[in-house]
C-alpha cells in the first residue's frame, strides 16, 4: 500500500489481469491477490464466527466480504496516490492489487519536495476518511445490535484508521517514509539525504515491527503469539528490504547526477581518412599517455575522422597487430579501425540522466562513443566506464 518512488523510465510492469484504466495507467490484479484474499477469509473467520456465532459456515462469506472492502479500501488508496501523481506532472504506469495490498508506479522525474509530499500523503488520509464515514455509519446502526452490517462497518472502520496510521509512519517503503523524505529535502536541499534518512527509519521501524510482536507480550507476562511473531517477521521483512532498496536507490541516484561525458571519456589523436597506420602510430606516440577518471592507459585512442571532422571510426588496437611493420607505411587506417556507430557523438558537458538517454538511444549497442567538442573529436567514452561509474566500483 505505497506508491514506488519516481523512476526516469517505465517500471517492468506487474503481471496480473487488467480490469481497467485509471489516470492513463492500466488497474491490474496480480495472481498474488487471490493468494492474499483467500488467506485472510480463513484467518477472519473463527474471528467473525465467535462474534456472530448463529452464522455457522456463512461467517466465511462475512469474512470474505470483508476481505473485498478491505481491498477496495485500499484500491481507493492506490486511486489517490495515482490522480495526485498525474495532476503533478508524473505519468502513471500501474495500479495493482496484490499480496500486499498494493502499489501505485509513476515517473516523470520528482523534481520539487511539495510533489513527493502531496503524492505520499493523500493515500493514508483516503483509508483515515473512510475510516471516519464507517465510524459514523457504525454509530447509526449500533442501537441495533451486532448483526453482519454492524460487524463489517466496525471491521472495515478498524482496518482503514490502522492502514492510515501504520501507512503515515515515517520509514521508507510506507508513506510516511515518503512524506518524511520530502521535508528532509526540502531542509537540505538533498532528496538523496531524505531518501537516506527515511531509509533508515523505515530499517528502525521494522526492528520496531518484530520486537513489538517479541517483548511486548513478556513485558506484560506472557509468552509470545507465533502467528503474531511470524506476520509480524513477513512485515519487517518488506519494510526492511524495501528501505534498502530505497537508500540503494539514492546511491544510485546521486552517481547517475555526477555522471559527466568529459570527465569519464579517455583523451584521443585524430587522423584523417585514407592516412596510414605509420601515421596513426605516429600521431598516438606524440601525444603522451591516455587521461581519463577510471581507464587510465599508455596510449590515447586513435579516431578517424572525415573531410569535416566528424568521426567516423576507431583504430583497433588486435587489427592493429595483425598489420607486419613492413606493411604499415602503405596500409590505410580504415582497413584496421572499426566505425562508429552514426550520431553516437557525445558533447562533454552532457551529464546524468541525459547522458545515460543519449547513449540508450544512440550507441547502438557499440562500446565506445566518441566526444566532440565544439566540432572536434576531444575523447572516446567507454560504456563500461560509465556502468562503474553508476554502480560506484
Amino acid at each position: 500500500m505505497n506508491s514506488t518512488p519516481p523512476a526516469r523510465s517505465a517500471p517492468p510492469r506487474s503481471r496480473g489481469w487488467t480490469i481497467g484504466r485509471i489516470a492513463g495507467a492500466p488497474v491490474i490484479v496480480t495472481p498474488s491477490w487471490f493468494l492474499a484474499a483467500a488467506v485472510l477469509t480463513f484467518v477472519i473467520a473463527p474471528s467473525v464466527s465467535r462474534q456472530l456465532p448463529d452464522l455457522g459456515w456463512t461467517a466465511y462469506l462475512v469474512a470474505a466480504a470483508f476481505v473485498i472492502m478491505l481491498f477496495a479500501s485500499v484500491f481507493l488508496h492506490e486511486v489517490a496516490h495515482a490522480l495526485v501523481a498525474r495532476a503533478r506532472g508524473q505519468e502513471v504506469h500501474e495500479l495493482a492489487i496484490n499480496l500486499w495490498g498494493g502499489h501505485t508506479a509513476y515517473s516523470g522525474g520528482m523534481s520539487r519536495p511539495a510533489d513527493g509530499l502531496l503524492v505520499a500523503v493523500v493515500g493514508p488520509l483516503t483509508n483515515l476518511a473512510l475510516a471516519l464515514i464507517g465510524w459514523f455509519a457504525f454509530l447509526l446502526r449500533q442501537e441495533q445490535g451486532l448483526d453482519v452490517p454492524t460487524l463489517l462497518l466496525l471491521a472495515v472502520t478498524a482496518s482503514n484508521a490502522f492502514v492510515g496510521l501504520f501507512n503515515l509512519l515515517p520509514g521508507l517503503p510506507l508513506d510516511g517514509g515518503q512524506i518524511l523524505e520530502a521535508v528532509v529535502w526540502r531542509v537540505t536541499g538533498s532528496r538523496s539525504k531524505g531518501t537516506v534518512v527515511a531509509g533508515w527509519t523505515g530499517r528502525i521501524i521494522a526492528v520496531g515491527v518484530v520486537a513489538w510482536a517479541i517483548v511486548w507480550p513478556l513485558v506484560a507476562g506472557v509468552a509470545p503469539d507465533l502467528y503474531q511473531v511470524a506476520f509480524s517477521v513477513l512485515v519487517a521483512g518488506f519494510l526492511w528490504f524495501g528501505a534498502s532498496g530505497a537508500i540503494a536507490g539514492a546511491r544510485r541516484r546521486d552517481a547517475v547526477a555526477a555522471l559527466r561525458a568529459g570527465s569519464l571519456a579517455t583523451s584521443a589523436v585524430t587522423v584523417p581518412l585514407g592516412a596510414t597506420v605509420s601515421d596513426a602510430l605516429a600521431a598516438r606516440s606524440g601525444a603522451g599517455p591516455r587521461y581519463g577518471a577510471r581507464d587510465a592507459g599508455p596510449v590515447p585512442y586513435v579516431v578517424v575522422v572525415g573531410p569535416d571532422g566528424v568521426p567516423l571510426a576507431l583504430l583497433d588496437d588486435d587489427a592493429l597487430g595483425s598489420v607486419p611493420p613492413e606493411a604499415r607505411g602503405t596500409t590505410r587506417v580504415d582497413a584496421v579501425a572499426v566505425p562508429f556507430v552514426p550520431s553516437s557523438a557525445v558533447g562533454p558537458e552532457v551529464a546524468g540522466h541525459d547522458l545515460l538517454r543519449h547513449l540508450a538511444a544512440s550507441s547502438g549497442g557499440a562500446r565506445l562513443v566518441p566526444v566532440v567538442t565544439d566540432g572536434r573529436v576531444t575523447g572516446v567514452l567507454d560504456l563500461a566506464t560509465v556502468a562503474r561509474a553508476v554502480r560506484g566500483t
